[in-house]
């Protein structure tokens, strides 16, 4: 008996009661622990057919050698205790998120010219060093800040006062974000005096500040010293118009965190946006594998975020409703003491919240590998539309074009990562299907497509390569006359058509069966525009240029010993109808088979068009 039929015997053992099942390998590692309602029906999953199960799964599975379980009273009970063992023993298969949230600080170098910046440990450099705090996003964004606000330098020239030329000053002084130290016309006193206040700033607030500098500047307008008021009023100013800028990110909902995800390129990310008072006060994100099952990648998600985080806020609203929202909910009252809700909000305020933060989540993968942020959005869109196991990174689109079914030509382009492939697209000549017949036409194109990827598979390169997602410019059945091909080969890729509005824009995938709107997918309906388009350019422009060359081969026909082998050796030589008008006797004895008596008559022939056209 094989090791899964074994394994599954055993799981068919199991109770119809709810617990959590360990599976370990053949060293007795914990490389996988899930909580179930009914153990039984749950764990057998694992070890019957595979064909529904995602690459993830299927490698977690041929490594299993054992499992083990613990029954338990409840659904609630399981999960707690899920929670409690992965925490325990952070197996390689469940979703892990790495803690390094530590503590942080505002750092002052000494004089005489102190700058201030954030730093993530206490140095013995004779700085001074203000904290510890937990968010680092906060004490970046509000150091950033006070060195705006207060015209601090950033950079890294030297600054002295009174030294002789001084540096010019960098765009900042000129955009009005720093008062140029380096230019050594600002003496240490009055850099310090902006230290202090910008320090006044950091550690009591933006409000008291505020209070603060009004009266100072009542005070200097009092005595007369106009020039110190106007200076005191431009900082006040600024921090208005920084206050202003902060409210760009702004929740009505007080307390609550905003959690989203993104995927690409086999890589996820969970970007976490955390509101205190309304305002944006701390950001994470956190780097995954991709994941196949995105319910459960939340779920999960949030069982490891909150065992790492003493905060839990009375809303959580994320981009996607999670798996077992209710018990979720349940677990993260007691942890709080109260009443936490799980909201998926998909208008107003709140859905715009999560789709910031599922863009921001995007930007972060596309760091990571090298594409927009934009695109990394579109194909995530795109993945979840088509309901795909993973997100389409090499994508072929195909088009026909002919006039009234002569010259019957096809295109295929290609985007990577969102982007043309330029060097990867691809033309037609269509050979046997009858003239005018779409259908037939692109059931030919695929089937040469598929044959040379069977013919090139271990290059893995050009038609080598095997694309994860086919388009075709056109409907339902251009789909249903495809569709067979790729099932006759045994090739499970995806398989959709592109379907135009009466102007001429993409407005619905096709499939068999029916059509998937996707004008709410902004991303994605912009991507499958653009390669819509790009399909249709290219199969026109191969289109025109075969009209055009038919039609010169056509002309040179005409003129007496002038063939078919000689009329293409002809244009592959001189390249045009008028290069071979140009041409004298003697050049176009240098084309191979040429005659002298046939470039005699090709001299005759346009000697006469010309004589005709006088």
């Amino acid at each position: 008996m094989s090791k899964l039929n074994e394994l599954r015997k055993q799981a068919m053992a199991l109770p119809l009661e709810p617990g959590v099942y360990i599976m370990k390998d053949a060293t007795g590692t914990i490389i996988y622990i899930g909580k179930a309602k009914k153990l039984k029906n749950r764990v057998s999953q694992y070890f019957g057919s595979d064909q529904n199960h995602t690459e993830k799964v299927r490698q977690m599975v041929s490594r299993v050698d054992t499992f083990d379980y613990i029954v338990v009273g409840s659904e609630f009970e399981a999960l707690v205790l899920e929670c409690a063992l992965i925490k325990q023993h952070t197996p390689k298969y469940n979703i892990l998120l790495k803690d390094d949230k530590g503590y942080h600080y505002i750092r002052v170098s000494p004089p005489p010219y102190p700058r201030l910046s954030e730093a993530k440990q206490k140095a013995e450099d004779g700085a001074r060093y203000i904290g510890p705090y937990m968010s680092s996003y906060a004490i970046k964004q509000a150091v950033d800040e006070a060195n705006k606000i207060y015209c601090l330098s950033t950079c890294a020239r030297p600054l002295a006062y009174g030294k002789k030329g001084g540096e010019r000053p960098c765009l900042n002084h000129h955009i009005g974000q720093c008062c140029a130290p380096c230019t050594g016309k600002i003496n240490p006193e009055e850099y310090q005096e902006r230290v202090n206040e910008a320090v006044e700033f950091l550690t009591q607030g933006s409000a008291k500040t505020m209070t603060t500098l009004q009266e100072r500047m009542e005070q200097a307008a009092e005595r007369l010293d106009f020039e110190q008021a106007a200076r005191l009023r431009d900082r006040i100013n600024a921090i208005k118009r920084m206050s202003d800028k902060q409210k760009v990110v702004l929740s009505r909902i007080p307390e609550q965190d905003v959690i989203a995800l993104a995927q690409g390129s086999g890589h996820a990310c969970f970007e976490v946006f955390r509101f205190t008072g309304g305002q944006l006060s701390d950001r994470e994100h956190f780097l995954l594998e991709e994941q196949d099952n995105v319910p459960e990648a939340y779920r999960e998600f949030l069982e490891r975020y909150y065992t790492l985080r003493d905060r839990i806020p009375p809303q959580i609203t994320v981009a996607q409703t999670p798996e077992d929202t209710e018990l979720l909910e349940q677990w993260l009252g007691e942890k709080a003491g109260r009443r936490v809700h799980i909201v998926s909000p998909q208008i107003g305020e709140q859905a715009h919240l999560t789709e910031m933060c599922k863009n921001n989540a995007a930007e972060r993968i596309a760091r990571q590998v090298g594409m927009t942020g934009r695109d990394t959005t579109a194909l995530e869109e795109l993945r979840q539309l088509l309901g795909l196991d993973t997100t389409p990174s090499y994508i072929e689109c195909y088009d026909i074009s002919h006039t009234a079914g002569s010259n019957p030509v096809a295109a295929m382009v290609v985007f990577e990562n969102g982007q043309p492939l330029r060097s990867a697209y691809r033309k037609f000549q269509i050979k046997e299907a009858p003239g005018g017949d779409d259908y037939a036409a692109m059931e030919e194109v695929l089937t040469r497509r598929v044959e040379e990827y069977l013919k090139h598979q271990e290059e893995g390169t050009g038609f080598g390569r095997k694309p994860d997602l086919i388009l075709l410019d056109g409907g339902a059945g251009q789909v249903a006359a495809v569709a067979p091909v790729l099932a006759r080969y045994g090739l499970a890729i995806p398989l959709y058509g592109l379907v135009k509005d009466d102007r001429h824009r993409t407005r619905a995938i096709a499939m068999e069966g029916g059509e998937i709107a996707i004008h709410r997918k902004r991303a994605a309906f912009t991507l499958l525009g653009t390669i819509q388009e790009e399909v249709h350019r290219s199969a026109i422009r191969y289109h025109r240029q075969r009209r055009k060359g038919q039609s010169l081969f056509t002309t040179l026909l005409e003129i007496e010993g002038i063939g078919p082998t000689r009329a293409k050796a002809l244009l592959r030589q001189f390249g045009s109808l008028k290069g071979v008008r140009n041409a004298t006797t003697e050049e176009l004895l240098t084309v191979k088979g040429m005659t002298r008596p046939a470039a005699e008559a090709i001299q005759r022939y346009f000697k006469a068009k010309d004589e005709s056209n006088e």
